[in-house]
């Protein structure tokens, strides 16, 4: 017989689940993302260790739940970005300062989703799939800009090309200068310049 939870014990739950998610971000905040520890989960809630097991089964699952928000997290950032199937350079700069916001406002999240710092440790095929779904869009909608550039990169080649100059201005950023806003800063402010490289190189 499936075992059923009152409404209120549903609603107590989440909220736990929520709490203890919101205090691993704090702790992965701090100490960084490969430092998140049971044991100090526990104590910063008032809780056992054990304890703890009634809500994840380890300490993976945790990094597993935090996976899927910060690529929830990152589609809501990018679902606000207005996209065109033609003007490819305001796209490209708008999910460049999308994604370089994202980072600055979850710096835990996208280390944990963009830079896979903690070892051993693996998405689940839900995770992975909910970040893959994210990256095929993208494949899709540059295919739309295929008409307008003078290039032999497909889609795919493209996105993974734009993927990887934004992930280095990133990742720097946030090395060197992470307080600052998107615009600002050493790496932060080249996005601009970014842009006429490309039209440069890719427009007819």
């Amino acid at each position: 017989m499936t075992k059923t939870h009152s409404p209120l014990l549903q609603q107590k739950r989440s909220g736990m689940l929520s709490r203890i998610l919101d205090t691993a971000r704090e702790i992965m905040r701090s100490e960084g993302v490969a430092a998140l520890s049971m044991q100090e989960l526990a104590r910063r809630l008032n809780m056992r260790a054990p304890s703890l097991y009634n809500y994840y089964s380890s300490k993976s699952d945790i990094y597993d739940a935090l996976f899927q928000l910060g690529f929830q997290r990152f589609e809501e950032h990018l679902n606000q970005t207005q996209l065109s199937d033609n003007d490819w350079l305001t796209d490209v700069s708008s999910v460049m300062n999308t994604y370089l916001t994202f980072a600055i406002q979850n710096p835990e999240l996208y280390q944990l989703c963009f830079e896979r710092p903690v070892p051993g440790f693996e998405p689940s095929e839900e995770s992975l799939q909910l970040s893959f779904g994210i990256l095929q869009r993208y494949y899709d909608h540059v295919q739309n800009w295929l008409p307008y550039l003078n290039t032999d990169l497909n889609e795919q080649q493209l996105t993974d090309l734009l993927i990887a100059i934004m992930h280095g201005l990133t990742a720097l950023h946030l090395a060197n200068q992470p307080d600052l806003p998107v615009g600002e800063g050493r790496f932060g402010s080249l996005i601009p310049a970014i842009i006429p490289l490309l039209k440069k190189a890719w427009a007819k």
